[in-house]
Formats: structure tokens, C-alpha cells, sequence
């Protein structure tokens, strides 16, 4: 009876939230059919994808969710976006009077440090963020804000960096949710999930589209965001940061694919911190600092310390901080013989005061491995020895409590609670030191002294220690995330892919925590696919092919050529590698 009062009464939610604008009807439907159970049909219905402007009629949402799945019409000659004294703030401003023209018969590029505002500019085309002033003219039609039913008649679809999908759902369902494929009642999955296979495969990827999104890596999220957006036809596609968690074979196998869609007449924003990317598909760049427009200039003219001059506002000379004659000290954290998470037969040494940068390249198991190390994963034989005792580490909280902070690839997923504040971020993994032993009361003042500490330390910038994480730039939040690391006393901190969507200048002052967190004698890990970031920062570089040790290079003779030899080892020669181990 119990049962069959919560179903229903879950239909009249969904219902109710149809009508009030939390989700559409389709996606409601899906929510019940798919939910395992009643509790988690209520949470899809409230959570899944909430993309339309507020109305209380829901006629009017379904009209024009219908509208914005249909076909666009063709668009107008006058190809450009410009936009007109545009602010929008927060807690603090972060457009700040914006006015820039694009000329769409050319692909974009938008550069700019975190947090100058780059994100919120293309939101606000998109129609998730109305300005709180100026006007945006799009085509040649002026509007003071676009919605998103809007932005999809004029063409535009956006790939955000942060990942649109839902976890519990398949590759297919994720790359057609919230679209009409089946003019009846009951959603076509068989077609959907036919018409994904042929996406993937026009996409040059191997990828089941029955998957389950949550099971996938982040290359693998990010190939099903950019299926979702080559399905709607886009004339207008804006890319924010899309190759950030992609291998170097899939980058240029998306670089493949902008070229094709340039050539059909579809036009390329691009955001990306990525130098290197600029010069293979823009032809020209802006560039924002600080919620304001710079400068534009064409691809051909523009140079390195150009851009980063205009970036920041100074030169800057290095990308990585001088290294230093770091004395390196006694051993602190030892492996023998570990298997566990798909890697086999680890042994290495880390001392106090080294950084031991880990190569290789995605799948080669790095990952895995920390996640053994710190307790995330089991251990399924072999010796963690920490100070020179052996020590089981089976879950993440006896990690911590052993000394081990891991500061993890996906920070917005895994290393942050984005509904929080920054004081309670940077504080919940050390909460145990300032609750009262009774009742656990937590001590407030005490929490915001500890985080003040931090945040001075490494200058995250944020209006107050209450601000939630969410609003941070992508720099500031890896910083929280050192935080809450650091605030637990960790010894031995491994950083996986720490610059990862982090514009240059942030990037410098990341590296300079590292060096100095070595200074102090903690012991790092760095886990990169960026081969500068390795060579610049490493006092001895250990490569990983196939979830195995492939050898050890010092960091002063490491070169790209000799890291990547020994990262693709187990393919190319795997007796050499096997003897190296």
C-alpha cells in the first residue's frame, strides 16, 4: 500500500514540477521509467536537466521546448554576435561593461585568466545568465537577454566545461535527453540509442552507447557532450575548455571534427588555456581580464608572451618556477609489490621534499594507483609502508588520518561540495578539531580562522569565506581544494592533473605552492598529461604504460622524447619494459 501511495504520489510531483518549470514532461516520463526506485525517480524530477525560462503555464514550456528541439531556420547574412555595455555580477561584479563584436565567418577564440569572465560571457549568449545591463545583438537583432529557447532558434549550442550529463543514465540517453525523437508518447530508446552509435562512430570513438555515464572517465564524458551538441545541428557551437580531459590522439580527433563542421558553414567559440590549441583552429583570438574586454587580434599576429601580456597585465618570462637546490630527505612513503585497481607489481620510493612527477598517457593507470594510495581503492596485495611502517590504508578517511591528501583530477566532482562555502569546503576533512567532544557542536569561529588562514596563504579570491565554491573560478576552487588538504595536516600530497582548465597566470602561482609545499619538506605526487608541467616541475619522473611502471627518469634529464618512449613502452617494446621494472 506504502509502495503504491509513494508511486503515485511521485506522478502528481512530477506533475507539479512539469507545470512550475523544474523539469519537462518528457524528461519527467524518463525519470519514471528509469529511476530503480520511487525515492530516486523524486530526485531525477528535480535534478534532470532544468534548461528552460520560468513560466507557471505549462503549455507555454512545452511550446517552446518544441521550438528550441526544432530545426533552425536559416540564419540571417549578417553572421555576428556583439555585445553592447554588458555587466552581470554575483556577490561582486564579473562583467564589467563588455563590448565586443565577432565576426561568425570566422572560428573564436576567447582567452583569458580564471575568473576574467570568459565562462559568464558565453552563458550569457547562451541565455543561462541575463546581464543586469547592455544589450546583446545577435544576427542583427538586439535583445537585452536571450533565453535559452532563444539562443537555440538563432543556432547557438554551448559544450560547457563543466559536464552536463547525468551519471545514472546511458551514453544515448544523455546525448538525447530532453529531446522530442519519437513524435508519440513513449520515448524511442532503441532509436536513440542507434542514432548515438552513429554519432560516436562519426566521431572516430569506440563507445557503447548502453554505457552508463557514471561508470565513464572524463574523456569519455566529454566525447558523449560533444555527440549531444553535433546532434542539434548547431550553426553557432561554443566550446568551453572541451580539450582539457582529452587524450592527444582525441584532441586531434576533435580538432578533425571542428575543421569538417567549419567547412559545413558552423561556426567555433572556443575557450581553452591551451596556447598551442590557438594556432591549429582559430583564426582570432580575444582576450578578457578581470570581467573586461582587452583586445582582438588575428591568430597569424598573435604571439605567446602577446597574449599572456595581455592576459595578466605583465610579462611573464617562466612558466615554471626556478628549481631549486631542494635538499631531498629520508624516505617517507614506500611501495613494494602493489596491485590493486587494474596496476600491477608497484614499487617505488618517495622522500620529504621530493616532487616525483608521474607520466604517461590516459589509461596508463596513475590514476588508479593514488586511488589504492589513498584508501579510495582496495589494496589487493602487496606493502604500503609510511615512515617506515607498514600501514593498510582501506578507505579514504584512514588515508587522511595516515597523513596522504589527494587532490584529485575531477575537483568539481571529487575534491568539492560546489553547494558550500568556502570556509566549510576547506575545513570538512580536519571538521573532528573543532567540535565539542559531547554533542560534536561545531566551534564556527574557530572553522573561519582555520580557513582565513588558507586563504591567505594561497590568495584564493572569493568576496568571503562564505561564498559558495560553485561561483569560484576553476584556479581558485583547485586552491580550496589544497585547502581542505592542507588543513588536514597531510604529509604526502598527490596532485592529479593540478592545472587542469587553469589559465597561465593561475597556473604559475599553483606551481609555486608546489615548490614550496617541497620547501617545507612535504612529499609530492603530480600526476600531468602536460609534458612542460612534468620536465619543469619533477625531481625524478616515474612513467606508467598499461598499469605498470615503465621506468624512472631524474628530472634533469627528462625530455618529451624519452618520457613518451617509456609511456607507450608495453605497446612498442614490451621486453625492454618489463626489464626496466
Amino acid at each position: 500500500v506504502l509502495d503504491h501511495v509513494l508511486k503515485y504520489g511521485t506522478y502528481c510531483l512530477i506533475g507539479v514540477f512539469v507545470l512550475f518549470g523544474k523539469t519537462n514532461l518528457e524528461t519527467g516520463i524518463q525519470a519514471i521509467a528509469l529511476s530503480g526506485n520511487i525515492y530516486a525517480a523524486v530526485k531525477s524530477a528535480f535534478e534532470i536537466y532544468p534548461r528552460f525560462v520560468e513560466s507557471s503555464r505549462a503549455q507555454k514550456r512545452l511550446e517552446e521546448w518544441e521550438n528550441a528541439s526544432a530545426p533552425s531556420a536559416a540564419l540571417p547574412t549578417r553572421m555576428e554576435i556583439e555585445w553592447r555595455g554588458v555587466s552581470f555580477s554575483y556577490d561582486k561584479p564579473v562583467l564589467k561593461n563588455v563590448t565586443a563584436r565577432m565576426d561568425l565567418t570566422q572560428n573564436h577564440i576567447i582567452r583569458g585568466e580564471n575568473g576574467a569572465g570568459k565562462s559568464t560571457l558565453i552563458k550569457a549568449i547562451a541565455g543561462y545568465h541575463a546581464p543586469t545591463s547592455g544589450t546583446i545583438t545577435v544576427h542583427g537583432k538586439e535583445y537585452s537577454e536571450m533565453t535559452v529557447p532563444l539562443a537555440a532558434e538563432c543556432g547557438i549550442q554551448v559544450i560547457y566545461q563543466e559536464f552536463n550529463n547525468v551519471p545514472p543514465l546511458t551514453a544515448a540517453e544523455n546525448v538525447f535527453l530532453g529531446v522530442r525523437t519519437n513524435p508519440g508518447l513513449f520515448v524511442d530508446f532503441e532509436g536513440r540509442r542507434k542514432a548515438a552509435k552513429e554519432l560516436f562512430q562519426r566521431l572516430g570513438v569506440e563507445l557503447d552507447p548502453d554505457q552508463i555515464v557514471g561508470t565513464m572517465s572524463p574523456a569519455q564524458m566529454q566525447i558523449v557532450e560533444i555527440a549531444k551538441s553535433v546532434s542539434k545541428n548547431a550553426k553557432i557551437l561554443i566550446m568551453d575548455e572541451p580539450t582539457a580531459p582529452l587524450t592527444v590522439d582525441e584532441v586531434k580527433l576533435l580538432f578533425k571534427i571542428i575543421r569538417d563542421l567549419k567547412a559545413q558553414g558552423v561556426t567555433i567559440i572556443y575557450i581553452s588555456h591551451r596556447l598551442e590549441e590557438l594556432f591549429e583552429i582559430g583564426d582570432r583570438i580575444s582576450v578578457m581580464r578581470d570581467g573586461k574586454y582587452v583586445c582582438t587580434m588575428d591568430v597569424k599576429d598573435a604571439t605567446q608572451q602577446k597574449l599572456i601580456a595581455a592576459m595578466v597585465g605583465r610579462e611573464v618570462s617562466q612558466t615554471c618556477p626556478a628549481r631549486s637546490n631542494v635538499i631531498i630527505g629520508e624516505e617517507l612513503l614506500r611501495l613494494e609489490h602493489v596491485c590493486g585497481n587494474g596496476d600491477t607489481d608497484i614499487n617505488f620510493t618517495l622522500h620529504k621534499g621530493e616532487v616525483l612527477g608521474f607520466g604517461g598517457l590516459v589509461g596508463a593507470g596513475r590514476t588508479e594507483l593514488m586511488e589504492v594510495i589513498y584508501g579510495a581503492q582496495p589494496l589487493e596485495s602487496g606493502q604500503i609502508y609510511y615512515k617506515g611502517q607498514p600501514v593498510k590504508i582501506d578507505s579514504p578517511r584512514k588515508g587522511i588520518k595516515t597523513g596522504i591528501g589527494l587532490v584529485p583530477e575531477d575537483r568539481k566532482g571529487k575534491g568539492l561540495f560546489l553547494d558550500k562555502g568556502v570556509a566549510w569546503n576547506s575545513t570538512i576533512n580536519c571538521l573532528d578539531r573543532f567540535a565539542n567532544g559531547t554533542f560534536g557542536l561545531v566551534r564556527t569561529k574557530e572553522v573561519e580562522k582555520e580557513a582565513e588562514k588558507y586563504q591567505k596563504a594561497f590568495n584564493i579570491k572569493t568576496p568571503s569565506l562564505n561564498q559558495l565554491v560553485m561561483n569560484l573560478s576553476g584556479g581558485n576552487q583547485q586552491k580550496v581544494v589544497l585547502a581542505k588538504t592542507m588543513a588536514a595536516d597531510a604529509e604526502v600530497i598527490i596532485f592529479d592533473e593540478p592545472t587542469r582548465g587553469i589559465d597561465v597566470g593561475a597556473k604559475y602561482e599553483i606551481y609555486c605552492i608546489i615548490a614550496d609545499l617541497a620547501k617545507q619538506g612535504k612529499s609530492i605526487i603530480m600526476i600531468s598529461s602536460e609534458m612542460s608541467e612534468i620536465i619543469g616541475m619533477s625531481n625524478r619522473v616515474m612513467v606508467m604504460c598499461d598499469g605498470r611502471i615503465t621506468g624512472f627518469i631524474d628530472g634533469k634529464d627528462a625530455t618529451q622524447e624519452n618520457i613518451m618512449e617509456l609511456a607507450t613502452q608495453f605497446e612498442t617494446a614490451p621486453e625492454k619494459a618489463a626489464a626496466n621494472q
